[in-house]
Order: C-alpha cells, then structure tokens, then sequence
C-alpha cells in the first residue's frame, strides 16, 4: 500500500494517495535521524575507510518540506548541495530491538533529500549546522509499504539536476541497511510511530565533483527512487537577505 498527505483548505492534512499539494508524509516526526557515509560508493568518493558503525546525527522537523515545495536557496551559504536518500518511517515503539523486530517495526519507505550546506557543514567537526536550514528536506511524495518493494533491499536510487543525472546507485550498496539502523538507533533510544531516518546518500554529491557544483536558483531538483516516486523542487532565491 502507499499513502499520500496534502494540504486541505482549512489547513489540516489528509492522508490519500494522489492531491496536488503534497506535504511530507510525516507532518510531525518526533524524531529526524541521518545516517552518514553509508553508501560505499559515497564512502570511497570522500577518501575515508568504511565505518564499523552507522554516523548518526539528528534533523529537526523544521527541516522538512513537500515533494513538490519550491526549495530556497539560502543567501547565508554557496554550497548548497543535494544528496538523494531513502527514508524509512517507523510504524511502532521499539527499543533495544534486535533486526528482526527493527525490521517489523518500519511501516514504510520514502523518498528524501538531505540537501546540504556544505560551507556551514565544514564550519566545525560537528555537521549539524549544515544539516538544520528550515524547509530544506524534501520528502515524499508517498509512504509504501515493505511488502511493495521488497523491504527496499534493491531500489535504484537517483538524483537529477535540471535533467542531468547526478547521483545514481541502488539501495543494495548501503553499507547498513534499513533494520540495522534501526536496530542500532533503538540501543541509545525509543523509536515511536512516525521517526523519520534518512538511511545516507550515495556517490556524486556535489560537493565531491572537480570542480565542485551547487544548486543555484533556478535549478529544478529531482529526487527519485524506484517504487516510490519522486520529489520535484523548483529552487528559488533567497528573498530574506
């Protein structure tokens, strides 16, 4: 099954599965967790040796927008880069979860963007202040379930740039799957129903190409996985300067 939220006009959300104006699947996450460096491919593009551990970091809900929300491009940064990633929703509580329970625990998958500024990113050993711009994260346009797409064992995954593929890989090349991060993730804390984990992105980010390339206004950003659809996002300029 798949599910869809849009915006209704008295400002409340109804799930269904087609509406013109998408909002993310999750309107409300508790919880945004980020997997980094977990596709090989991204691994190997950045010089680093592959980690015995999921990179975790935290978004906030803040961060989030609709599949087909214009994307402004902050004035305050001049990296601003995309990084395709599959989302996984948590359906139930589950804590100290071995995989097999994590793996029931995940109600569905989506697709997500963790764009990213790159120069606030490098600022300090933390990521996190290039990670936290308000209305940066693309999500949706669905919710599907496992059942639909093998527990996204094999999904390709692809981002585009006005037309031009820049990342392209398949969820099989994660070094940590969906129910080990989530089995990881519960050791530390309570995952409850509607968690949001980005699971990492995979090689040609933006930042790692010579020369480096950024998104610029104008640019339209597409943001696909196999089975569960697209974000489209017209990127805007800045209008608080």
């Amino acid at each position: 099954m798949r599910f869809a939220t849009i915006r209704t006009d008295d400002g409340t959300t109804a799930a269904r599965l087609e509406g013109n104006d998408l909002i993310p699947v999750v309107t409300r996450p508790g919880k945004v967790i980020c997997v980094g460096l977990n596709y090989r491919s991204h691994i190997l593009e950045t010089g680093r040796e592959l980690p015995e551990y999921p990179t975790l970091f935290a978004k906030f809900a803040e961060t989030l927008m609709g599949p087909h929300d214009d994307l402004v491009v902050p004035s305050v940064s001049e990296r601003v880069d995309w990084e395709v990633e599959l989302g996984v929703v948590i359906g139930r509580p589950v804590y100290r979860a071995a995989p097999e329970e994590a793996s029931a625990a995940i109600a569905g998958y989506t697709v997500t963007n963790d764009v990213s500024m790159r120069d606030w990113q490098r600022r300090t050993l933390q990521w996190l202040a290039g990670k936290m711009f308000q209305r940066s994260t693309p999500v949706g346009p669905y919710l599907v379930t496992p059942d639909e797409v093998g527990d996204a064992a094999d999904l390709e995954v692809r981002c585009e740039v006005d037309g031009a593929v820049m990342q392209q890989s398949r969820t099989s090349d994660l070094l940590f799957g969906p129910a080990q991060i989530v089995s990881y993730a519960s050791q530390a804390i309570t995952l409850r129903p509607g968690d949001l984990i980005l699971t990492g992105t995979c090689g040609g980010v933006g930042d790692a190409r010579k020369p480096p390339v950024y998104l610029q206004p104008g640019n339209v950003l597409r943001t696909w996985i196999e089975g569960l659809g697209e974000c489209l996002n017209q990127c805007v300029p800045d209008k608080n300067r």
